[in-house]
């Protein structure tokens, strides 16, 4: 049966984290339930639906921003007590409203991540896990990368207390007490978790996990080792998954799978005839989903989905026909509910309008007054900078709680705006002047009404390293904007990895001298996208990456020797006297593998730099393998191939049309030329969304050239313009021999 889904807008209100909202259990099957929202401004509403009007049940009073919203209760009975984390600080409210908890822990961040079961609190802050049991410490555990959600098992089915972290290096932990059970490799950076079903399915065992590249994916968590049961790939390139659920609303007794998603994309998935899941339905919204619910909130009956978004509002997806036939033949009615409706919010709107204007007489009179101050207003953003592996670029997406009325960007390195397509942003260049202020790229978007979310893709150049900048300025009074910056880093297109394939020709760069492992991991955090910024614990770690544009790999690791001077001599020193000495005898190592001599290059020519910043003395070596260097103009190849004939190709467009249009058909054409008309949109439309891409190969080809003699102490930029001909008239062999013959 098709699925027909009526959207509804209920409510709305402060801006909303991850995972804030939740439907209360109904007394009766189908029968309406109760709404708990928890929003930046420290609110907890709580309210239900009579008549399509939202009726408020309790509202708190506002304090620090709610991280998190969680319903709990005993085990085995319905689960409608609210718990709410704000900064360290866990809050208890009944359904009814009245306050029964105020839990302080002892964590020193904020709580980003919260779990209830029973008696059992689960908490994250950002690398810390604790586990309280009636509000006593029973478990922790520091974890090597930022933890975005947790989750623990049903202990009702388990009989044992099972704890899952999902963390940023695509890993989920699973816990026992405070020791790692075993590690999970997931494909993306997993964001939020979910038991399937919503009971974590017949064993229990069973994880819904979601990543922010938009991967959704079903494990069975056991007590020995994990079991991979699907992954539904990203294969529309939305947005990533911040929330997920389950819920009958086709009412065929088996539950679909609910997907709320970063680009505003609300999906529901069921399972057919297969064991996994298949996209049935979908529907936009304007913006992040932030929580995704099943229930019945409208009306007893008519079964809906309920979302909520980064702005607040509260959004329904209901089963339940917004018109009513009046008869046979006779035109649709709007229902006399929805005209008083309608003719309540027309009399809210003019009255608003008038305070807004009554409100801005007055700021106006304030602020022309001789002890005038100006207020500035106070907006949220909500941005991301991610790189996407598909087509190593960078997505930037910036979220307001308002309308935007412009985004200004400015780069001090090189880089390339990219098209995107649900982007209707109006966007214009202005002339840079690199030279004497490092400005390369000056952008302007202007934005259409009532756009809250703008995403654009950048492109960058690795080795070439600074600041973007981008200025957001909503359409508020009076005007202001908000200043977000990313950094751009030397080795920006890496991307982290599990394991990398070690019988690849490898070049090897080795670094030695005074150095601590703090400064040496936050060289590599200076270098590298997605190292955690903690330092690691213990004396050694390891890093794999993989070049998301060429495919080359890159090993890190890096380790302080063991002999050191012990505790006890610092404990009977004086401590200044003692730290100088432990610094002078403390004695790291670094060594750097890849299979591109250019990225070999770039880490010498910025750890360099990074130490003399520091006086630090740095002993540098290393080991080129001759091989890789045919190895990488390998894996280049099939892509210079592939831009040269779409280049070819699209010069041919405009002169076949023309022939096309003289004779009257494409008859006397050969096939080739033929297939290259009826492509002519594609091809062009795909030569637009790479710009520069051939010259981006070239300069790939190029510094691989250079630095290939550069470690041999050879200046060859003179063979250069040399190099650039043989790549016009492109030949693998014929290249391959120049650099072999150069030496």
């Amino acid at each position: 049966m098709e699925l027909q889904l009526a959207r509804v807008d209920y409510l709305q209100v402060g801006v909303t984290s991850q995972k804030t909202m939740k439907l209360l259990p109904a007394s009766r099957r189908r029968a309406t339930q109760k709404i708990v929202i928890g929003d930046h401004d420290g609110v907890v509403t709580c309210f239900g639906i009579k008549k399509g009007e939202a009726m408020p049940v309790f509202k708190t009073l506002p304090g620090q921003r709610i991280t998190r919203l969680e319903l709990g209760g005993a085990l085995n009975t319905p689960q409608e007590k609210i718990f709410v984390a704000t900064g360290s600080e866990v809050r208890g409210f009944t359904k009814r409203g009245k306050q029964f908890l105020s839990f302080e822990t002892n964590l020193t961040e904020n709580i980003k991540a919260m779990h209830i079961s029973g008696a059992d609190l689960f908490l994250c802050a950002s690398y810390i896990y604790n586990h309280y049991c009636d509000c006593k410490d029973q478990h922790y555990y520091l974890s090597g990368d930022k933890i975005n959600d947790v989750l623990c098992l049903p202990v009702e089915k388990l009989s044992c207390i099972r704890p899952i972290l999902a963390c940023q290096d695509r890993v989920l932990r699973v816990l026992q007490g405070s020791d790692l059970l075993y590690e999970v490799e997931v494909s993306g950076p997993p964001t939020v978790l979910a038991l399937n079903n919503g009971n974590g399915g017949d064993s229990g065992e069973e994880l819904l996990f979601g990543t922010s590249d938009g991967k959704v994916g079903l494990i069975q968590v056991s007590s020995a080792s994990p079991v991979h049961k699907w992954e539904v790939r990203n294969e529309k390139k939305r947005g990533g998954i911040l929330c997920i659920d389950n819920f009958d609303i086709l009412g065929d007794g088996v539950k679909e799978l609910l997907v709320g998603r970063d680009d505003g994309m609300l999906e529901i998935y069921n399972f057919e005839s297969t064991n996994e899941p298949i996209l049935r339905y979908d529907h936009a919204l304007s913006e992040s989903i932030t929580s995704i619910q099943g229930g019945c909130v409208g009306k007893d009956g008519y079964d809906e989905i309920l979302a909520s978004t980064y702005s607040g509002w509260v959004t329904g997806l209901t089963t339940e026909p917004i018109h009513r036939e009046g008869g046979s033949g006779e035109e649709l009615k709007i229902s006399q509910e929805m005209q008083n409706k309608i003719s309540s919010l027309r009399n809210e709107l003019e009255h608003l309008q008038i305070k807004v204007l009554q409100e801005r007489e007055k700021y106006q009179q304030s602020s022309q007054s001789s002890t005038a101050l100006s207020a500035v207003p106070a907006f949220s953003v909500n941005d991301k900078f991610t790189l996407n592996k598909d087509d190593a670029s960078y997505s930037l997406i910036l979220e307001v709680q308002t309308a935007i009325d412009n985004v200004l960007v400015q780069s001090d390195v090189p880089i390339d705006l990219l098209d995107v397509d649900k982007n209707s942003a109006v966007v214009s260049f202005s002339g840079c002047d690199s030279e004497p202020n490092s400005n390369f790229l000056l952008a302007t978007y202007r934005c259409q009404a009532n756009t809250t979310r703008l995403e654009l893709k950048i492109r960058s150049i690795e080795g070439q390293y600074g600041t973007l900048q981008a200025y957001v300025t909503p359409r508020i009074q009076p005007k202001t904007c908000q200043l977000c910056q990313y950094q751009i880093k030397p080795l920006s297109l890496h991307q982290r990895t599990h394991f990398i394939d070690h019988d690849r020709p490898m070049n090897t760069l080795m670094l030695k001298g005074h150095f601590s492992f703090a400064e040496i991991h936050s060289w590599v955090v200076f270098c590298l996208p997605e190292v955690p910024e903690k330092t690691p614990i213990g004396d050694s770690v390891t890093f794999y990456f993989q070049n998301t544009f060429l495919d080359t790999q890159l090993e890190s690791t890096y380790r302080l020797p063991a002999q050191n001077i012990s505790s006890v001599q610092i404990f009977e020193a004086e401590f200044r006297f003692v730290r100088h000495e432990a610094n002078a005898l403390n004695k790291g190592e670094g060594f750097f593998k890849s299979d591109n001599i250019s990225t070999i290059s770039i880490l010498k020519d910025v750890l360099s730099k990074e130490a003399t910043k520091r006086k630090i003395n740095l002993n540098i070596s290393y080991d080129i393998n001759e091989v890789s260097v045919n190895h990488t103009l390998k894996l280049i190849h099939p892509k210079l191939e592939y831009q040269l004939l779409l280049a070819k190709k699209v010069q041919l467009i405009d002169a076949l049309k023309e022939l096309q249009v003289h004779e009257g058909n494409m008859d006397f054409l050969i096939p080739e030329y033929r297939c290259i008309l009826e492509e002519a949109d594609n091809l062009l439309e795909e030569y637009k969304k790479q710009p520069a891409h051939l010259e981006r190969l070239y300069g790939m080809i190029t510094d691989l050239f250079i630095d290939k003699f550069k470690f041999k102490g050879t200046n060859v930029k003179t063979k250069v313009p040399l190099l650039l001909e043989i790549l016009d008239s492109y030949d693998q062999n014929a290249l391959i021999a120049f650099f072999d013959a150069a030496a």
